[in-house]
């Protein structure tokens, strides 16, 4: 099973700036995006090679997958370990789409204290009923149906036309440090 990869370039270019075992899993844009709004007329992850049949039909298996959360569980923590990650971003592409399947990444965070877990989210109002442990660090990404929930004290992305708009908002650049995200409070990231 690969259900954890390291293909996206932004991705790979990360774990290797950084030195470190950076992974990802994926579900497919929009469909699994409940909470998606203007985003979707400039979703990265609903053009290019994310279109491509076989990322495509990827993506489609780790949402089905996903639907067993049982074994779901067991085939991420086997892959986890066979693969030594330091760091799993969730969800490039795709979302939390249950308060569930939310569920169940925390619970496997919550067993794998020394693996950083990380990613954007439009699903704020399920991160309202959990409890994330520090290694399991999100973002709420502005852009869909709830950011009137997005406190100023949050951790929050918004995307940007360009460096110059985003630095002169007060954002720190993630565009090519995916793990700049870990550490900022306002991300910023450049619209491609």
């Amino acid at each position: 099973m690969n259900l954890l990869t390291n293909t996206n370039q932004k991705i790979k270019k990360t774990g290797k700036m950084n030195g470190v075992r950076l992974y990802e899993f994926n579900l497919p844009a929009i469909d699994s995006c409940p909470f998606a709004k203007e985003c979707k007329k400039y979703c990265f992850a609903d053009k290019g090679t994310y279109l491509y049949r076989n990322v495509q039909d990827k993506y489609n298996f780790n949402f089905e997958l996903t639907k067993n959360l049982n074994e779901f569980k067991k085939l991420i923590q086997s892959e986890l370990e066979s693969k030594k990650v330091e760091y799993l971003r969730i969800h490039s592409s795709g979302d939390f789409y249950s308060l569930k399947y939310l569920k169940t990444w925390v619970e496997i965070a919550n067993n794998n204290p020394d693996i950083i877990f990380y990613g954007y989210t439009k699903s704020i109002p399920l991160f309202k009923h959990i409890n994330a442990p520090s290694n399991f660090v999100f973002c709420f990404s502005t852009g869909g149906k709830k950011d009137n929930l997005i406190k100023n004290t949050d951790k929050k992305a918004v995307i940007f036309k360009n460096t110059k708009e985003l630095i002169s908002a007060g954002y720190t650049d993630c565009s090519n440090d995916d793990l700049m995200m870990v550490k900022a409070n306002k991300i910023g990231l450049i619209y491609h």
